[in-house]
């Protein structure tokens, strides 16, 4: 007589990610309405700094723009790490608990660095260069995941990315991150001249040490 080994069948979900693109896009929206003269300076910061120089007020970091924005930065940026995963095997694309843990683990990171530079930089006596600096970054990360979250939703739910496309996107991340630092530096060269030695040491503790021990432990893990 033949044994029959019933197998439970389990399909992953990808409602959940349909209602957070779905979401993020209407947040953009809502964003592009409300602040209709920042939103169209903000889309050409690729080719312009001119929304760097409007905004550049430090009170600008707790606005609802960029809050707003930060949020939809994390999905985006939560959606490529964990679609790299799966890419490379380590992972399911389509698993929201993944999404969740990657989610947190991100927003932690970028908030704990944050609270740690402040205070370091309230030490070392360059909260100026401190605010506009980390302003400055937000509004280029907030920019690469507006720009990656369309991207994202082609690559979760296409079955087969071609290689080349991945491995694009991923280097576009990558020179669109040190374009940002080049600008940054560019930007406020007379701070930095003027606080060298604090520069330096906040370079490496802060912006290469943090970024350093993270790929460590992904690719450890």
């Amino acid at each position: 007589m033949t044994d029959f080994v019933l197998h439970e069948r389990i399909t992953d979900s990808k409602d959940w990610a349909t209602i957070l693109f779905v979401f993020c896009f209407v947040l953009i929206a809502a964003n592009r309405s409300v602040f209709g003269g920042r939103f169209a300076e903000f889309s050409k910061l690729a080719l312009s700094n001119k929304y760097i120089k409007i905004y550049k007020d430090s009170g600008n970091m707790t606005s609802s723009f960029t809050i707003s924005f930060f949020f939809v930065q994390l999905v985006s940026f939560t959606f490529f790490i964990q679609f790299l995963l799966s890419y490379f095997g380590s992972s399911s694309k389509y698993s929201l608990v993944t999404f969740v843990q990657i989610f947190t683990f991100l927003s932690f990171f970028i908030l704990s660095k944050y609270l740690t530079e402040k205070i370091i930089a309230t030490s070392f006596n360059i909260e100026e260069f401190n605010e506009q600096f980390n302003l400055l970054k937000v509004n280029y990360r907030t920019y690469i995941g507006l720009v990656l979250l369309p991207l994202n939703a082609i690559l979760f739910y296409n079955s087969n990315p071609s290689p080349f496309v991945v491995y694009t996107i991923l280097i576009l991340i990558i020179t669109g991150s040190l374009y940002s630092y080049i600008v940054s530096l560019k930007t406020y060269q007379n701070l930095i001249l003027g606080k060298l030695f604090y520069f330096i040491l906040y370079l490496c503790t802060l912006e290469i040490a943090p970024y350093y021990f993270m790929y460590y432990w992904f690719t450890k893990s």
